[in-house]
């Protein structure tokens, strides 16, 4: 087993802090008049993945999908519950972070590459390789803030892809880009999954899942619905978009 996620549950607490001020806060804490609301974004999710596992996670917007991969990749410590993890691990979870407008490809390529934990050594011999790949060669020397949405998620998946990682989580990473570069994209998964990487997609095309997942994970407004096998959980789901099955 390379990841055990057992009773994840994330909470968020909002109140009206920053619009009243320290004062009024304080006043209305003595007074007892100051509320906060609590929202569950992850509510008692439970799983684990062995090693070349590839886990679709499913579920309408709100569900707490882009949440849990989080608490997953480490960004999060879970209010309740607990996250084991094994080897190293990638996460794209939103393609334009971690990139400086300012810089150029090869640049934020490196940063990028140093933020994931891999060295400079490790990263001049990668670099060609993932730059290849994202087909970004005659745009190395701009800055990143000239490239395309598309272009950028392809520099993003590119590094994510190429180093190796034993974990990678893709938040609908293969969903950008146009049609030529998420079929590589795919194609490139399935490499990744045959190498033996344990692998974590969110996305909403079901077709996608049915054909890279081995397993899925269905959410809906925070809690699971249903883990396993992927045609079965996909059946239903599809059922549920359509209005044949209720929850």
């Amino acid at each position: 087993m390379i990841l055990k996620v057992e009773n994840v549950s994330i909470r968020y607490i909002t109140g009206d802090f920053k619009e009243i001020g320290l004062k009024e806060y304080f006043v209305r804490k003595m007074k007892r008049e100051y509320k906060v609301n609590e929202f569950w974004a992850v509510d008692g999710i439970s799983f684990s993945l062995d090693k070349g596992d590839m886990l679709g996670i499913v579920g309408t917007n709100g569900a707490g999908k882009s949440t849990l991969l989080k608490a997953i990749s480490g960004i999060m410590v879970p209010t309740k519950g607990v996250v084991e993890r094994q080897g190293t691990i990638a996460a794209l979870l939103e393609l334009a972070s971690g990139f400086d407008g300012d810089l150029t490809v090869k640049e934020n390529a490196y940063l990028r590459g140093a933020m994931l934990g891999y060295t400079r050594s490790y990263m001049d011999e990668t670099y060609d390789k993932i730059i290849d790949f994202a087909e970004l060669k005659e745009f190395e020397s701009r800055p990143f803030k000239q490239l395309s949405s598309g272009m950028k998620s392809r520099l993003a998946f590119s590094i994510a892809s190429l180093v190796e990682p034993d974990i990678l989580i893709l938040d609908e990473v293969l969903s950008v880009g146009d049609g030529a570069f998420r079929k590589k994209s795919e194609q490139k998964m399935k490499e990744i999954i045959d190498g033996g990487a344990t692998t974590i997609l969110v996305s909403h095309s079901i077709e996608q899942v049915r054909d890279l997942c081995n397993k899925v994970l269905w959410m809906h407004r925070g809690k699971q619905i249903a883990f396993g096998e992927t045609e079965e959980i996909c059946d239903r789901y599809t059922d549920y978009l359509e209005g044949r099955l209720k929850l």
